[in-house]
């Protein structure tokens, strides 16, 4: 099945640079001459044999140019912070991005709510006066009474959003005073949302966040062993965390810590002492893999569980860190799971050969999911990201076909052109693209959070991709819908 893919992804027919660039400079020409200067370098036919990135990433948003990119208290609160279930999160400021940041994830929570678990919404709710006198009085009484209310959160993360930077309140103060009051650990996040140029920003704060008042503060109660290891950014989307962690254990690695869906605050705390790191979104959390790399000596290996041919490689690739006993294990749970992954695909690449696939999401997906499209028979035509840097278009531009268009923080007439020109027979994106798209008639998977389906990890979610994806493709209902485009 794999040689199979690679030839089918090689080339894709009737796409070359040279019409990608027409299209793309097509694109450009709705902009004013200095916005389509600037948008220009972010748009470009791909090219794997290419030694440097075809795209500029991480800058800016061109005024007037909407953008989908979500900011650095969204990259805080909504990706690192929010899915640690034993720890309760507060957001200060207004309560706007509060409410709006609570629940937009599916980041699944083990658990009784409350108890051992806290997915609430807990803010602030910052009036005019605050903004006048301060808000750090406010704060510490909500310290206070989140405490008061929930005794066995491990700890508290204050989450500031823009206001709360642009008036100079000091939170760090704060927490450090109401720490030793509550004797309780306390988490100054200052990743108000105008920082920086996307939410990436958001992930390196919390990151630095996390060094600073959490890793290496706590050690795990069980003895240590060889086959100890830290999930890292997967955020249990769908319970993407748990197919993962199941997988893992088949092949006998003993999963300590989960960064950070369905996380501890202790176990996470106490990360530093296992002997591998396997980072499955690279964008989010490199960075603190880095850190432990330097500080404590800890190698990390970034892994892709997406379809079988990925999860495959991802499995041996890890095996190689470990005995010769893992790397047994991993060669039976591949050939025992083969046959299951190959009734899965008997059963949907029939009806999926061939078709079409366009991708504009954040984190790892525009790349990390095009091996399980490509399981399935489908080819992806086109992709970008939301908030990448450079290195996330490098490892991207191997994974796509040669002269496939790539884009970055694109903007929507930028997406519905390509749409347009490309015709492609599945959409994949996030919830501000999903409506526009399905009212033009087109088959559409909200890839942020699964459209409310997952898990998408692992052997255990490659089935309900493929079954999603097939509904979504092959669904009567798009005969009936009559685009007003």
């Amino acid at each position: 099945m794999a040689d199979e893919v690679v030839k089918l992804v090689k080339k894709v027919d009737g796409i070359t640079r040279e019409a990608t660039q027409e299209m793309i400079d097509e694109a450009l020409v709705a902009y004013p001459e200095k916005g389509r200067k600037k948008r220009a370098p972010h748009l470009a036919p791909n090219d794997p044999s290419a030694c440097s990135t075809c795209v500029k990433s991480n800058r800016k948003t061109v005024p007037g140019v909407m953008s989908a990119r979500g900011c650095a208290y969204a990259g805080a609160k909504g990706v690192v912070w929010g899915p640690i279930r034993d720890m309760a999160h507060i957001s200060h400021g207004p309560v706007g991005c509060g409410w709006y940041s609570w629940g937009t994830r599916r980041n699944l929570m083990s658990g009784k709510n409350g108890v051992t678990q806290f997915a609430m919404q807990m803010t602030s709710d910052f009036q005019e006066k605050d903004i006048v006198y301060g808000g750090d009085k406010k704060l510490a009484t909500l310290l206070t009474e989140t405490r008061e209310l929930f005794p066995l959160a491990k700890g508290i993360s204050v989450l500031s959003e823009c206001p709360v930077g642009l008036i100079g309140d000091d939170i760090n103060s704060v927490a450090r005073k109401m720490s030793a009051e509550l004797d309780l650990p306390v988490v100054p996040c200052s990743c108000e949302g105008f920082r920086g140029v996307s939410q990436s920003l958001g992930h390196h704060i919390s990151n630095d966040t996390i060094r600073d008042y959490v890793i290496g503060t706590r050690e795990f109660t069980e003895p240590a062993g060889p086959h100890d290891v830290a999930l890292i950014g997967d955020y249990n989307i769908g319970g993407d965390v748990w197919a993962a962690k199941a997988l893992l254990a088949e092949i006998g690695l003993n999963v300590k810590a989960t960064w950070t869906g369905d996380g501890e605050l202790d176990r996470i705390a106490a990360t530093h002492q296992v002997k591998l790191n396997l980072i499955h979104c690279y964008r989010s959390m490199n960075y603190m893999c880095r850190v432990m790399e330097e500080k404590y000596g800890i190698p990390w290996l970034e892994f892709n569980f997406f379809g079988p041919t990925k999860i495959r490689e991802s499995l041996r690739a890890i095996a190689a860190r470990f005995d010769d006993q893992i790397k047994e294990n991993v060669e039976r749970v591949i050939a025992r799971r083969d046959l299951e992954m190959q009734k899965v695909v008997d059963e949907y690449r029939p009806r999926l050969e061939g078709k079409r696939v366009m991708l504009y999401v954040g984190g790892l997906r525009p790349r990390h999911t095009v091996g399980a499209y490509e399981d399935l028979g489908m080819v992806v035509i086109g992709a970008g990201y939301e908030f990448a840097h450079a290195d996330d278009y490098d490892r991207t531009m191997p994974e796509l076909p040669d002269a496939t268009v790539i884009y970055d923080d694109a903007s929507e007439h930028e997406l519905e052109h390509f749409v347009q020109k490309l015709k492609p027979d599945l959409i994949g994106s996030g919830i501000k693209e999903k409506y526009l798209f399905q009212k033009m008639g087109l088959p559409f998977r909200q890839m942020h959070s699964w459209d409310y389906s997952g898990p998408y990890h692992a052997y255990q979610g490659f089935p309900v991709f493929a079954r999603d994806v097939d509904l979504a493709v092959n669904s009567p209902t798009w005969k009936l819908v009559k685009s007003p485009f």
